[in-house]
């Protein structure tokens, strides 16, 4: 590697080679729900389905199988949220080096006890990735263990990179790839991967509005720390582009967007239900983009759904969320006097909507009620926006008053 700052498509094609028959071989999926909306030909990239369940044993892999003997007796370390945790662990696995990562506190438990399972040994570093890292980094300097950084690292960047190379061979007639985006590693490394050979192939990278540091920095002409950060796809929740990526995605990419959370629950919901797929809300984040605003991807379109690393009672916060986010759960407060009758009322009028009450709440000790009010808490499943609205129409044309919704 002539750029130990910049790796190049050669050194893609030797990760590729060096990880012929240690990760998985995946099919393309397609996604005709997607296609109906952006009217042409979208696949799924599905690392969700990659080994330790996202894109990261690629770029983890590459990096440690290239130590010396004397690197790898000192071992690795790494600081993650639970997919780099992963992949460094079960890379450390298959070359028998041993492996100590750092999480945050927060990291889910599937994660945690995922990456012990695979012989890392794990320790907790305050709140954030970085903080994670700056306990790796000092863990590195003191042992001596090698430091397999999520992003920015130039071996990491051309790992990740083969699946830039896998997209062109299983699509070669995409037009524009979405890449999910935290540090800008994959995102990096597929730019690399694509544009060195096809550079009419548009590379979109997309964020997590409440956790995007790309925009700012690509605006600044230098990575920039975010100030703060809070958003459900923590596998992309970085608060500082890593210099190695930045100078490719700055030079190479053509756009970054950024999605909410609602789009991003939504989009985990969709991918659930009609691809079939278990994705961690970062992973989604592409998808998200596609189904938000599909008038701005060319098909054919490769859609890359990174991970699918999510702790199951985030995920059913994310599906309720998810549903709301698409019309299809709603939840009403009305208030009402308190007397007999008064919730038969309230629900012979959503059952002539035909909506599915979940759940109901009696509030009586509300500040704003009065002694002979209450308020009555609903929660619904609906058809979709339309019916929902239908349903919010007939309870203010009943006299509901609607506190909120």
């Amino acid at each position: 590697m002539t750029d130990p700052m910049r790796p190049t498509l050669a050194d893609v094609e030797e990760a590729a080679a060096r990880l012929h028959g240690v990760i998985r071989e995946l099919p393309l999926a397609g996604a005709r729900w997607l296609e109906d909306l952006v009217g042409g030909p979208v696949m799924l990239v599905t690392e969700n389905l990659q080994r330790a369940g996202s894109f990261k044993i690629r770029g983890a892999y590459n990096q440690i199988a290239q130590l010396s003997e004397a690197e790898r007796e000192r071992g690795v370390v790494a600081a993650s949220a639970g997919n780099h945790a992963q992949g460094v662990a079960v890379a450390g696995q298959l070359l028998g080096i041993k492996v100590t990562v750092f999480m945050p506190d927060g990291a889910t438990i599937p994660k945690v006890e995922a990456t012990k399972g695979y012989g890392a040994e794990v320790f907790f570093a305050g709140p954030t990735i970085d903080t994670a890292l700056e306990a790796a980094q000092e863990f590195s300097s003191r042992t001596g263990a090698v430091l397999i950084h999520p992003f920015d690292n130039a071996d990491v960047v051309a790992g990740q990179g083969t699946l830039g190379l896998e997209i062109i061979e299983k699509m070669p007639d995409v037009k524009t790839v979405v890449v999910c985006t935290g540090g800008g590693g994959l995102l990096a490394g597929v730019a690399l991967a694509i544009k060195s050979t096809r550079p009419d192939i548009r590379v979109i990278g997309v964020q997590a509005a409440q956790g995007a540091a790309y925009p700012a920095s690509l605006k600044a002409g230098k990575p920039i720390e975010l100030a703060t950060m809070n958003t459900m796809a923590d596998g992309i929740a970085v608060g500082r582009p890593g210099a190695v990526p930045f100078g490719i995605v700055a030079n190479l990419v053509d756009d970054i967007v950024t999605v909410s959370e609602g789009e991003l629950a939504r989009a985990v919901l969709m991918l659930l239900e009609r691809a079939k797929l278990l994705v961690e809300p970062g992973g989604a984040a592409a998808t998200a983009a596609v189904l938000a605003r599909p008038a701005d991807f060319q098909p054919p379109i490769a859609v890359v759904v990174s991970g699918g690393n999510v702790d199951p009672l985030l995920l059913m916060r994310i599906i309720r969320f998810g549903m709301a986010a698409a019309g299809r759960f709603l939840t009403v407060r009305v208030r009402v006097l308190d007397r007999p009758g008064s919730l038969a009322q309230l629900l012979e009028t959503v059952r002539t909507s035909n909506a599915n009450v979940v759940e109901i709440e009696h509030e009586r000790f509300d500040p704003g009620c009065s002694v002979d009010e209450v308020d009555i808490v609903v929660q619904v499943e609906t058809r979709g926006p339309d019916h929902r609205d239908e349903l919010l129409h007939k309870l203010l044309a009943a006299g509901y008053e609607i506190l909120d919704r």
